[in-house]
């Protein structure tokens, strides 16, 4: 049996026995997408509430929205006080030809869209007076699957940060144990060639990344979640392997001079943690103010993210490849080569 095999197996063994890994690497961020999926299930079903007093025209309309949820109101004081009060987020009164809308300015995103509605359904009602035919059609239409649903942007950051998580903390944690057992030293003196260790290592980071993309992949799937995979999903591939590859640099390069395993442990949460809050695996990055949006192309989770949900999600063609796989690749050889320079077989 070669070197590699050998190693491979052994590595393979020791993480499928290690019950607190299987749980941190697999379970523990799976319990995320579990929740999320269940929690932002719904999401995109609710309603803009209204208060409307009055049976025109214009409060008939906004009772035809899908969007909109009329609750009839008797009285302009009583619809008013309802807003005033936070139960609804606007109010429309209509008497006669004039129409009123009464928000709540504290949220500036309803107020907005509420804003946006009435206004809609008044300019339709005055070209309905009219009698006249409107002179420009409006036909819109989602770019997406119509089977969009918050799991499919869920499941590609998740499943990242958890071959992020796999890959620094499981490559740190058994450089740094393989040193401290001097299993290192017994490797270097022995007739096996580093490229074999590394390969083996490497192999077993990929393995681990696969069972977990698999696992996901599997769960978000079922009916009561609902992922459905564009038809690019396959791109999403080199991507996968790319960001491994990356997360397992740097878990080399912190295994390389942690000496404890508690050291290993504290400077792979110190970069994984913020990287994945800063990658947009939690909330929409684009959410987050322009300076913020900037530091967080420094990381490799980031264009991982942004690479998976390209094919995952929005069913982006090849070209999509160049730009998060070049980083992750440059990514990949400037770390690993610092990483190799800096590697000890020896503890001090």
């Amino acid at each position: 049996m070669s070197a590699f095999k050998s190693l491979s197996i052994a590595g393979a063994k020791a993480f499928t026995r290690d019950r607190a890994a299987l749980f941190f690497i697999v379970l523990f961020p799976l319990m995320f997408l579990v929740i999320f999926g269940l929690l932002f299930r719904d999401s995109g079903t609710d309603k803009i509430k209204l208060a409307v007093v009055g049976d025109g025209p214009v409060a008939q309309a906004l009772k035809q929205l899908p969007v909109v949820e009329v609750e009839q109101v008797a009285t302009p004081e009583a619809a008013v006080e309802k807003v005033k009060s936070g139960d609804i987020p606007g109010a429309v009164i209509e008497n006669g030809t004039d129409v009123q809308l009464r928000f709540a300015a504290s949220d500036q995103n309803k107020s907005g869209i509420v804003n946006g509605l009435v206004s809609s359904v008044v300019d339709k009602a005055n070209i309905a007076a009219t009698g006249q035919q409107p002179r420009f059609s409006f036909q819109p239409s989602q770019v997406e699957d119509n089977s969009l649903n918050a799991i499919q942007y869920l499941t590609p950051g998740i499943l990242s940060w958890a071959v992020a998580s796999a890959g620094v903390f499981g490559t740190a944690m058994t450089f740094v144990q393989w040193r401290k057992k001097q299993v290192l030293r017994r490797l270097w003196l022995a007739p096996v060639s580093p490229a074999s260790v590394l390969l083996s290592r490497i192999g077993v980071t990929i393995g681990i990344a696969v069972v977990q993309a698999v696992v996901f992949v599997g769960i978000a799937s079922l009916p009561m979640f609902g992922l459905k995979l564009a038809g690019t999903w396959w791109l999403s591939i080199p991507i996968f392997l790319l960001g491994t590859l990356a997360f397992f640099t740097i878990g080399m390069l912190i295994g390389s001079f942690a000496k404890t395993e508690e050291a290993s442990t504290a400077a792979a949460q110190i970069v994984v943690l913020p990287m994945a809050f800063l990658s947009g695996t939690f909330f929409p990055i684009d959410r987050a103010p322009g300076w913020l949006q900037t530091v967080s192309q420094i990381f490799p989770l980031r264009h991982m993210n942004d690479g998976m949900q390209d094919f995952l999600v929005r069913g982006k063609g090849i070209e999509a490849l160049l730009l998060p796989g070049g980083i992750l690749l440059g990514f990949t050889l400037v770390v690993g080569f610092i990483a190799a320079k800096v590697f000890r077989w020896e503890g001090n």
